[in-house]
């Protein structure tokens, strides 16, 4: 399997390569979702009045307590009984998009109470409506704030791709790899089980490892785009004012 030239070097590594495509762009896909979903749903969360604010809590208390193989089971199989009849990528993203959407909204919520309360108040001051102030002045630091939580979540949502072996007619990379096992072990006799898992844990390792290199990136970036000397206070709001065309006065 490893000398190249072996007849089945080719096809073995094939199969493997179209199962981390689709393995990396399930996690892609989940990541657009679940991010844009969360964000609505923490934005929610924090601003709908009390009366509507119960139903996005038991939104996310739902799918927070269910075990995220189960949405992705529900997903595969719910749907198409219901006439949603979808590519098995999509599924899988569904399913990962349902639990992890709820995980981002609490990373995002936290990150919005950490911040002083006396933004909010200033913002307010300067004539910003709700909206706006969560756009302009929280989520953005709330994002810069849980920025480490959130690539963590990321490379949850990499390794749960491997649990799309619920989904029938899916190949994700590890569903690849078993295939690749059961082939030499029937057509070849030959075990290769611990080879394969081996090969399959260092490119989760290498690709984990990557996303935790863009992190400390990112936080670097970040870090120097911060100025070295605090800004006046209100600073900030004055032109948050400015671009929204707010007329308030502190």
């Amino acid at each position: 399997m490893f000398n190249p030239a072996n007849r089945f070097f080719v096809a073995t590594w094939g199969a493997l390569a179209a199962g981390l495509v689709n393995t990396l762009l399930a996690a892609a896909l989940t990541v657009v979702f679940a991010l844009v979903i969360g964000t609505a749903l923490a934005v929610a969360r924090v601003s709908s009045s009390r009366a509507y604010r119960w139903l996005v809590v038991s939104v996310i208390e739902l799918f927070r307590g269910l075990p995220v193989v189960i949405t992705i089971y529900f997903a595969a199989r719910v749907l198409p009984e219901v006439g949603v009849a979808l590519p098995p990528l999509w599924y899988l993203v569904i399913g990962l998009t349902a639990y992890n959407c709820v995980i981002i909204a609490e990373i995002v919520r936290a990150g919005i109470n950490a911040l002083p309360r006396g933004q909010t108040e200033a913002a307010y001051a300067v004539g910003l409506s709700r909206f706006q102030t969560l756009r302009l002045i929280l989520l953005p630091q709330a994002f810069r704030i849980m920025l480490p939580a959130l690539i963590s979540q990321l490379v949850v949502i990499v390794k749960d791709t491997s649990l799309g072996f619920v989904i029938f007619g899916f190949s994700e990379f590890v569903r690849a790899a078993n295939i690749v096992i059961q082939y030499f072990i029937g057509q070849e006799g030959i075990n290769l089980t611990l080879q394969m898992y081996v090969a399959v844990a260092l490119v989760f390792i290498l690709v984990n490892y990557g996303l935790g290199k863009l992190a400390e990136y990112i936080q670097a970036r970040l870090s120097r785009s911060r100025p070295d000397v605090a800004a006046p206070p209100g600073a900030e709001l004055t032109a948050a004012r400015g671009a929204t065309g707010g007329t308030g006065a502190v």
